[in-house]
């Protein structure tokens, strides 16, 4: 899709990290949605899980309630639409986002290089009413997401470490704003 004929409310974001650890220990922790609020706490509020899907992952569902810095949250479907695999996978979302997701995972060295790419539209009402003039501002919400996650990534590689002190490993950061909200279970969804 070309830039001129993309909406307001459309995204397209290319995230990249390097985190000490192998493909298969990165595809272990990002490839079980149901773990995001115990390791990525600053964004994923709440996990519901909904399809157990196939073996190779494809088809696992998750109604999950996000959020990053600003003070709005995002209550969205994950589906996975590909295997999880040590090279990465795919998903879908379905809700306040509607779009694709594409982890990959290269191994250099001793890190590895995680790739992700996050094409999606917003069907929230606030964001599709104020995105023609926060746009840059939801997108500097969405990279501060995308660099706690590489935070609390390391963090959760670090602790899963054979012969790793939990107790020496700081804890994942928390929501910003947290007092405003709650852990409200699912009450909508497309």
């Amino acid at each position: 899709m070309s830039a001129d004929s993309k909406s307001s409310t459309d995204y397209e974001f290319l995230t990249v990290w390097r985190v000490a650890g192998t493909p298969r220990e990165v595809m272990e922790i990002l490839g079980d949605a149901g773990t995001l609020p115990r390791w990525w706490p600053s964004v994923y509020l709440a996990v519901e899980p909904l399809d157990p899907g196939d073996p190779d992952g494809t088809g696992k569902a998750f109604f999950l309630h996000t959020k990053g810095w600003l003070p709005y949250t995002l209550r969205w479907q994950l589906t996975v639409t590909e295997p999880v695999t040590e090279q990465g996978f795919a998903i879908s979302a379905r809700g306040d986002l509607n779009g694709t997701g594409r982890w990959t995972f290269e191994q250099d060295g001793p890190e590895t290089v995680v790739t992700y790419e996050w094409r999606v539209s917003t069907a929230k009402p606030l964001l599709q009413r104020l995105s023609w003039l926060l746009k840059p501002a939801f997108a500097a919400n969405h990279r501060w997401a995308m660099a706690r996650g590489q935070e609390a990534l390391a963090l959760e590689l670090r602790r899963r470490r054979p012969g790793a002190d939990p107790a020496k490993i700081p804890p994942p950061s928390g929501p910003t704003f947290s007092r405003r909200y709650r852990r409200p279970g699912r009450t909508t969804h497309a």
